[in-house]
C-alpha cells in the first residue's frame, strides 16, 4: 500500500537543515558498519538521536496544526481522558504504594490530568515521576505542570533510568508504537524471513534487506502469517516491558497504545505492515523523507506485551479497546459533571467536551483502534476498566 507523499507542507529552512544533519550522521553509520544497517537502528536514529531526532529536537509534536504540532494524543483532546485514567490508577494505587511513574509523558498534560483527577478521588500519589529522555520534552512538561499544576511541583520528579525496584502504578500512553521496530519480509522463496535494512544509494537512503536471524529470526519463524508478506517485530518493545515487569515489586503497569492482538496484527490481509509516520497531521509511508522531520510509528503487538510480562512474573489483569476502558472508568459520568452555567459560552464548552470524548470512544476514531492492557503483581482484580469488554481471552 502507498500513501500519498506529495502534499506534505514544505519544511522550512531550519528543519532541511537538522534534517541534513542528521542524514549525514545516519549515512555515516551506515558506512561504519559496511553499507548497512537494521530498520530498527534507523528508526532509532531518526527518532532520538540527541539533538536532531524527532523527539529529541526542538520542534513542536504534540498539538493541533495550528500549535504546529504533527499529531494529537487522547490528553490533548480533553482532559477527561485523564481524569477518567485516574479512577484506574487509584484502585491500583490503593493495593500497593502511593507512587505513580509516567513513561514519556509528551506535553505534560496527561500528567497534570492524572494529578488533578487523583486529587479529586483523594489519593494524591506521595511521588508522580516521570521517565522522558528528551530534553526538549521534558522542558516543555515542566513549563505545562508550573502553568497549569504549581500546587503538585513537589511532588513531581524526572527520571533518567527506571528505579531497579518499584512499587505503585505505571502509565505508558502512546510509548509502544515509537519504539524502533524491526521490518520483515517473507517472499516464499525460503522457510526464513528477510530483515529490511538501510542503505545509501547514489547518496540517497534506500531499504534493501538481508536474511534475518539471532532473537528476530526466532520472533519470526513463531508469527502465524503467509507469504508473501511484510510486517514489523518490535523487539524493543518486548524487551522494555520486560524490563518493567522485573522492576516492578507491588502494583501494575497501564499500557495504552494502538495495536491487535498476534493473530490479528499478522492476519493474511493486513499483508503491507503498519509502519506509517506523522507530519503536520498527515499520515504518509516514507519513512526516509527528511529524517528526523516525521514520528515513525507501528502498531503493537498487544499478545507479544502480554506474553513479556507474564513471562517476568506478572498476570494480565486486563486487555480492551480505549472505549471500554474509559467508559468502565466513567468517561461518561464525568462529561456529565463539566455542565457549567449556561448560555452560549456553556454550550460551546459542552459540544467540544462532547465531541472529544466522541473520539476517543467512537469505533471509527480512536476507541476501537486503540486498547489498554494492565500487567500487574499483587493487585486482586477485578480492575475497574474492564468490567466489561474485557478481552483477555483474544490475545
Amino acid at each position: 500500500m502507498t500513501l500519498v507523499v506529495a502534499d506534505l507542507p514544505p519544511p522550512g529552512d531550519d528543519a532541511r537543515a537538522a534534517s541534513a544533519a542528521l542524514g549525514a550522521i545516519i549515512a555515516a553509520e551506515i558506512a561504519a558498519r559496511g553499507g548497512w544497517i537494521s530498520f530498527a537502528r534507523y528508526m532509532e536514529l531518526a527518532l532520538y538521536q540527541p539533538g536532531l531526532g524527532y523527539y529529541a529536537g526542538g520542534s513542536h509534536k504534540f498539538g493541533d496544526h495550528h500549535a504546529g504540532g504533527d499529531f494529537l494524543t487522547a490528553p490533548e483532546l480533553t482532559p477527561l481522558f485523564g481524569r477518567a485514567l485516574a479512577r484506574q490508577v487509584a484502585q491500583v494505587l490503593a493495593v500497593s504504594a502511593p507512587q505513580v511513574i509516567e513513561a514519556g509523558a509528551g506535553s505534560g498534560r496527561l500528567a497534570v490530568d492524572l494529578l488533578a483527577g487523583l486529587d479529586a478521588l483523594g489519593c494524591l500519589p506521595e511521588r508522580y515521576r516521570i521517565l522522558e529522555l528528551s530534553g526538549e520534552l521534558r522542558a516543555r512538561q515542566q513549563a505545562m505542570l508550573a502553568e497549569r499544576a504549581p500546587e503538585y511541583a513537589g511532588r513531581v520528579e524526572w527520571l533518567d533510568t527506571l528505579p531497579e525496584r518499584f512499587s505503585g502504578c505505571l502509565v505508558g500512553n502512546e510509548v509502544l508504537d515509537a519504539m524502533p521496530t524491526h521490518v520483515v519480509h517473507w517472499s516464499g522463496d525460503n522457510g526464513d524471513a528477510m530483515e529490511g535494512g538501510v542503505s545509501v544509494v547514489d547518496g540517497r537512503l534506500v531499504a534493501t534487506q538481508r536474511p534475518a536471524h539471532g532473537a528476530l529470526l526466532e520472533a519470526a519463524r513463531a508469527l502465524p502469517q503467509g507469504t508473501p508478506y511484510r510486517g514489523e517485530i518490535s523487539l524493543a518493545a518486548r524487551a522494555w516491558v520486560s524490563d518493567l515487569s522485573r522492576r516492578l515489586e507491588q502494583g501494575a503497569m497501564i499500557l495504552i497504545d494502538y495495536g491487535l492482538p498476534r493473530h490479528e496484527l499478522y492476519h493474511p490481509q493486513r499483508d503491507g505492515g503498519t509502519l506509517r509516520c506523522h507530519y503536520r497531521h498527515r499520515v504518509h509511508d516514507d519513512p526516509f523523507w527528511f529524517p528526523g522531520l516525521s514520528d515513525i510509528t507501528s502498531h503493537v503487538d498487544f499478545t507479544a506485551m502480554a506474553e513479556a510480562g507474564f513471562d517476568a512474573g506478572l498476570e494480565v489483569l486486563g486487555y480492551a479497546s480505549q472505549s471500554n476502558f474509559l467508559l468502565n472508568c466513567g468517561i461518561g459520568d464525568l462529561l456529565q459533571e463539566e455542565k457549567v452555567g449556561a448560555g452560549d459560552t456553556a454550550s460551546a464548552v459542552d459540544l467540544r467536551a462532547r465531541g472529544a470524548v466522541n473520539v476517543l470512544i467512537s469505533p471509527n476514531e480512536m476507541g476501537e483502534l486503540f486498547k489498554v492492557i494492565v500487567l500487574g503483581r499483587g493487585v486482586p482484580g477485578p480492575l475497574l476498566g474492564f468490567a466489561r469488554g474485557d478481552r483477555v481471552h483474544a490475545l
